[in-house]
């Protein structure tokens, strides 16, 4: 039967690959997708049909030639900005492809490549400030805690680096190309970049992946016409290094910062059998002449042994590490290298589908270029990515969605993999020796949304190194709990570096008091078990690691106003307010955001012990209590949710963090059900605080409303996103997108990136361990018809929906909690059904959610 099917979809490689992958566990429901068993519907097809019409199925190939713009970004001459490159990664080694036709530059990164060493971040002075800051709250000297709260502050976090370049000169021929000709696409389908054009009458075709399998950046160089391939390679970087000629074809580039991480990067250099040759010139280049193709393999690795551990002290050797991934690839031709790429990634990157239709029109209809003219899906029309970018405001074209909520999972994939760093401030891709806020991550927001697709889109191994990462913080952020804070458990503030840094950072109040990072990391290692029912993970990695912060929490709150407990001192995040007394301030006491988080580490932490047997420890007992004791979340005189315990006058009312809304979204202590008031009170927060910030704010209001089920603030939210920044003049703008399609703050933040693909599965679907929402935010008259397979929701559920003429269609549900019989309810607009869901079977509803069929596994 896998022989029919795969000859029938043999020129689809998305089809192709996603039926070898299938009888892997994880991609068992992949193969009732694929097979169409579940969701047969005609419409994809976008054509006007009677309701009795013979379905179709949506992965039949004639279906996604007339629906499916390719996952493709795509320009039509070489990057002239370092946001018009091209990314490609494997989670570790990271590459920006500029695409230059003279010359080319391929930037590097490798994730381990920082600044500094382990530090020391404990403050055996902050009891004492501590003390007099607290008084200072309790006092209402607000302005006077402001100032004395900066003795609280610590040392600034370490910076991330950049690795290098692979340098390409070309022959004086490739000046000349015809530009017309220039084509330079990264495929999400095959996380590949290709570089196509012609000069003197010959093609040239460059392929660039960063394989995870094999550990190696690889680029493929190959020409029309045989012997006519001439070029220069050699490797550079910004930072201090050495590079010579080993043998005849690899070129090492050894380096690193002074008094701290070294590094190595070998270029190893493979031309076609029996035409062309290698020349060494001036001892650190190769230069190719007359060859048919040649294939570059990029190896690279530092001597970062890990958070606690000097650089000085590192026993680990660069050069021989990226020495023995070569080797180890020896026997490997580029062809065995692409496949193994191709199937590493693809198990991965196609597990989900989004196709989407705002009417009845077939795609050729359905989407405009920039100058207004027609596109067609059969023909090849030589639109850039960046022309889709300035025509959405008019069009509003639902594939460009389909390809930026695929970006967003192409990106994670690329930059955050099991055994890797977590993903930081920009993924794993920097130009700079000094980038933007120092790469590091923030944990009072941008380090957790950079994660939060990784559960709804099913990249749930994507989330193991912030779990890796998360344990490292609790060691060092213990100390800093003991010595700071006189508490037990673990710590984290605002922002973090590779050392695993928990202390204060450096500077004011307002952005650097705020012990808040550790507690909100824990609740993904919570959300992790809801989404995959993993009772092991939950025993042995996260339920530790959340007793310790509970533990933190219960001392670091204190008696307050009203019986209540409080933190005091307490920041909103990067906000002041005005105090009574009219000076600015930042300080005082229970934040909204500081209470929603504890309420949300309490909650996760007693439901985790109610699973583990655990209800009965001391600590839990403690939670219990101390949760009716924490300050409510309040509404204001103006019917919004207050950001701070006391009513103070807001100086910036459009300010770009929405902190107060966390027990809405990422949180779930707001919702419609069980506290109306507070949504609607929601509902006027985000309405004061307007559309207007960067690009990772804008996709935290889309998640937001979408969590209220407003589809058309959500989708305005989504449209406000898609604006084209000028990189030459990005100061102009707050948020919108770069031609390469990463976000913007400006500058460059990838977590708006992340927030823009976990915003669009929270419009399609939303979950709890009991129930299912379905298509909640869907804005039906922008995506009248659509189809999404393999998201993730809550209880281990995998979902796919379809919907025709905004209304429901089909769903499918498959459950991956081995051996289990849930009970969930699930939710379609007033509609209500409970339906009970037993592992090893695929179960399809139609759209008055009546179980119309059941398929075993």
């Amino acid at each position: 039967m896998f022989r029919d099917v795969k000859l029938q979809v043999a020129k689809h490689t998305e089809l192709v690959s996603a039926l070898n992958m299938i009888l892997r566990r994880e991609s068992l429901v992949l193969y009732v997708l694929v097979l169409g068993n579940i969701f047969q519907t005609h419409i994809l097809a976008m054509e006007e049909v009677s309701t009795d019409t013979p379905m179709v199925s949506v992965w039949s190939p004639s279906t996604m030639e007339k629906t499916s713009r390719p996952l493709e970004i795509r320009a039509f001459e070489p990057a002239k900005h370092w946001t018009d490159a091209l990314p490609i990664g494997n989670g570790r080694l990271g590459g920006m492809i500029w695409g230059g036709v003279a010359s080319e530059t391929i930037n590097l990164n490798d994730d381990t490549l920082w600044t500094g060493d382990p530090g020391n971040y404990t403050n055996p002075d902050a009891p004492k400030v501590l003390s007099e800051v607290r008084k200072l709250v309790s006092d209402g000297k607000f302005a006077e805690a402001t100032k004395a709260a900066v003795n609280l502050s610590g040392n600034p976090s370490q910076v991330y680096q950049l690795l290098g370049d692979i340098k390409l000169d070309f022959d004086e021929s490739h000046a000349a190309y015809d530009k017309e000709s220039y084509e330079r696409e990264l495929d999400l389908n095959t996380a590949m970049v290709k570089v196509k054009y012609t000069a003197g009458g010959i093609n040239y075709t460059r392929e660039h992946f960063s394989s995870s399998p094999d550990q190696v950046l690889v680029t493929k160089i190959s020409s029309s016409k045989p012997g006519s391939l001439s070029f220069m390679v050699y490797p550079d970087s910004k930072l201090r290094y050495e590079s010579r000629v080993s043998g005849h074809n690899q070129i090492i580039m050894e380096g690193g910062i002074p008094m701290g991480i070294k590094f190595s990067a070998i270029l190893d250099l493979k031309i076609s059998d029996g035409t062309g040759k290698m020349l060494v010139v001036d001892k650190n280049k190769i230069k190719v002449e007359g060859a048919d193709w040649a294939v570059i393999h990029l190896a690279a690795s530092s001597s970062f042994e890990g958070p606690f551990t000097k650089a000085s002290e590192s026993k680990k050797n660069p050069t021989s590490e990226s020495l023995k991934d070569l080797n180890l690839i020896k026997k490997f031709s580029y062809a065995d290298l692409s496949a193994r790429h191709l199937n590493d990634y693809q198990k991965l990157f196609h597990r989900v589908s989004l196709h989407l239709s705002r009417s009845s029109k077939s795609v050729a209809e359905d989407v405009s270029s920039a100058t207004g003219k027609q596109l067609k899906a059969t023909e090849d029309e030589k639109v850039s990515t960046a022309q889709r970018v300035k025509s959405f405001k008019t069009n509003e074209d639902p594939s460009f969605i389909e390809l930026l909520f695929q970006f967003g999972r192409y990106l994670l994939i690329s930059c955050s993999r099991p055994g890797t760093q977590a993903s930081n401030l920009q993924g794993i891709w920097n130009k700079d020796v000094t980038p933007p806020w120092d790469g590091a991550p923030h944990t009072n927001i941008n380090l957790q949304m950079n994660y939060w697709p990784s559960l709804p889109c099913n990249l749930k191994e994507c989330q193991e190194p912030l779990f890796d990462y998360i344990s490292s913080l609790a060691i060092s952020g213990s100390k800093t709990a003991k010595v700071n804070y006189e508490a037990s458990g673990w710590v984290v503030h605002q922002v973090s570096d590779i050392w695993a840094k928990t202390s204060p950072d450096r500077g004011e109040a307002v952005w650097a008091l705020w012990p808040m990072g550790g507690a909100w990391l824990c609740t993904h290692l919570w959300e992790h078990y809801t989404y995959t029912m993993d009772k092991e993970f939950l025993k042995n990695k996260a339920y530790p690691l959340m007793e310790g912060s509970a533990s933190f929490l219960l001392d670091w709150l204190i008696e307050g106003r009203g019986g209540y407990l409080e933190t005091n001192p307490s920041t909103s995040p990067e906000h002041m307010f005005v105090a009574p007394d009219g000076q600015p301030a930042s300080v005082s006491n229970s934040s909204t955001m500081d209470m929603s988080i504890i309420r949300e580490v309490f909650s996760a932490l007693i439901s985790a012990s109610e699973v583990l047997g655990k209800s009965g420890d001391d600590l839990v007992k403690k939670v219990v209590k101390a949760q009716s004791r924490l300050y409510p979340t309040k509404i204001d005189k103006d019917g919004s949710i207050m950001e701070w315990a006391r009513d103070f006058e807001d100086p910036e009312v459009h300010h770009r963090h929405v902190s107060h809304l966390f027990g809405l979204f990422p949180g779930h202590t707001i919702t419609l059900e069980k506290t109306p008031d507070l949504c609607k009170a929601a509902d006027n927060t985000l309405i004061k605080r307007g559309e207007e910030g960067p690009g990772w704010s804008t996709t935290w209001k889309a998640a937001l409303w979408a969590r209220l089920h407003n589809s058309e603030h959500a989708y305005r939210m989504v449209k406000h996103l898609v604006d084209l920044v000028d990189p030459e003049r990005e100061a102009d703008f707050e948020g919108g997108l770069y031609s390469n399609l990463f976000t913007a703050h400006p500058p460059f933040q990838i977590d708006g990136n992340f927030g823009f693909t976990a915003a669009i599965a929270e419009m399609l679907v939303q979950s709890t361990m009991e129930d299912l929402y379905l298509l909640p935010a869907l804005p039906r008259d922008k995506w009248q018809n659509g189809c999404v397979k393999g998201l993730k929701a809550r209880g281990g559920l995998t979902v796919g929906i379809t919907w025709t003429k905004g209304d429901l269609h089909e769903v499918g549900l498959w459950s991956d909690n081995s051996g289990s019989v849930s009970t969930i309810r699930l939710h379609y607009r007033e509609n209500v059904v409970t339906t009970e869901v037993t592992s090893g079977t695929v179960y399809t509803f139609d759209k008055t959610l009546k179980c119309i069929n059941a398929y075993s596994l």
